[in-house]
């Protein structure tokens, strides 16, 4: 694994992060990105994937959200990608593969995902969500306007849906613990 190139692209999205334009602030970094990044590393030994890519990829999969707004992300994501890796003289044709993972994590979207690593990437970014509870109310409160009661709804709706776009086995073992006590509490 090229740790410099990892170390490089972390730093990029911390400090993107950071910014006052940040349209989710600085909480995205510590709260979703590494998460992601510790599942998509067991999930790519577990499965035997390429990690480098799927490191990067993770690192870098919501960096459209950040930069540019929600909508899209996927899109304008893979863009900031190419950029910085072309900046960081990565390889061509692994900023392509990056840039896959990227276009193909979202699970609202449906793109077909056609590698190991393009579906770690999505599966890493569903994980995630358990290990942040809070950041799922704090959504529905301060960025979609629910009341209690409709707040409550639209996390446990999530919390569903991620466990139901989990497509290995692996992730289910993963988190079937953390999904089982949302779900108890949220009942």
């Amino acid at each position: 694994m090229n740790q410099e190139i990892i170390n490089e692209v972390r730093e990029f999205v911390k400090r993107e992060c950071e910014k006052p334009t940040s349209n989710y602030g600085h909480e995205p970094f510590e709260f979703h990105f590494k998460p992601a990044v510790k599942y998509a590393k067991e999930l790519s030994e577990k499965l035997d994937a390429d990690k480098e890519i799927v490191v990067i990829s993770t690192w870098l999969h919501d960096i459209g959200s950040i930069i540019h707004g929600r909508e899209n992300h996927h899109e304008t994501g893979a863009e900031v990608a190419e950029e910085k890796l072309k900046e960081l003289d990565y390889p061509e044709e692994k900023i392509e593969l990056v840039k896959g993972c990227i276009k193909n994590h979202r699970s609202s979207i449906g793109n077909p995902r056609s590698t190991l690593e393009e579906k770690i990437v999505a599966e890493a970014d569903a994980l995630s969500c358990f290990d942040d509870i809070p950041g799922l109310f704090q959504v529905a409160f301060k960025y979609e306007d629910k009341d209690r009661k409709e707040g409550i709804e639209s996390v446990k709706s999530k919390i569903q849906n991620q466990w139901e776009s989990l497509h290995f086995e692996e992730s289910r073992e993963i988190i079937r613990p953390k999904y089982e006590a949302a779900m108890k509490i949220l009942n």
